[in-house]
């Protein structure tokens, strides 16, 4: 049987197991630091808090950090990470991934969202419903791009950056790190680490 732990007792995490039963994950419980407040997300039991499962993270054949704000997830990441060192990769069915693209561990790529060719997913990566990462783009660290946002060709989205819903950004872009995105927004130019940019084209706020 095989046994996933989920962080994170949340609407992201019920996507996200979701995702894992449809995979394959026959065993899957939740680990949120509220607990036992919340005892349950959906479908699942929540058993526990982070530290607890760090306690008995051997029971499991992998764990996957289930929460939207990417600084938190990035933090959770790094620090189960450093007890065990398999983060599943979730992809569920409806999703195209090409066989040359790279995904690395904690990533997760939603329904009907498409990876294209050469692009690369780096850790603790979400790629959301409908969301289209083009040929050669690189996503770093603890991203996220929205429901419904598309990357041309060759852009480099910057470590804990966000991209939010239905925003286009076009090819050969380079995004720095901690950038916000806006909803609908359409970024033609680069954009320098640390600023929240929204409208069509997109401009700092």
């Amino acid at each position: 049987m095989k046994r996933l732990a989920i962080i994170g007792a949340s609407g992201h995490g019920k996507v996200v197991a979701d995702v894992a039963e449809l995979v394959g994950w026959q065993y899957i419980v939740f680990y949120d630091d509220a607990w036992p407040s919340i005892d349950s997300v959906g479908a699942w039991p929540v058993v526990g808090r982070t530290s607890d499962l760090v306690d008995c993270i051997d029971a499991y054949d992998s764990f996957f950090v289930a929460i939207g704000n990417n600084e938190v997830r990035w933090e959770k990441f790094k620090y189960l990470s450093e007890v065990k060192h398999n983060s599943a990769i979730l992809v569920h069915p409806a999703a195209i991934v090409s066989k040359y693209a790279v995904l690395e561990e904690g990533t997760v790529v939603m329904a009907n969202a498409v990876i294209n060719s050469f692009a690369t997913l780096c850790r603790a990566s979400i790629v959301n419903t409908g969301a289209t990462i083009d040929h050669d783009c690189v996503l770093e660290a603890a991203t996220h791009v929205s429901p419904g946002a598309n990357l041309a060709g060759r852009v480099l989205l910057g470590k804990m950056s966000w991209v939010g819903i239905g925003a286009n950004i076009i090819q050969e872009i380079v995004i720095g790190d901690n950038v916000i995105v806006g909803a609908g927004a359409t970024v033609v130019n680069n954009i320098d680490s640390g600023l929240t940019v929204v409208g069509l084209p997109a401009r700092p706020i």
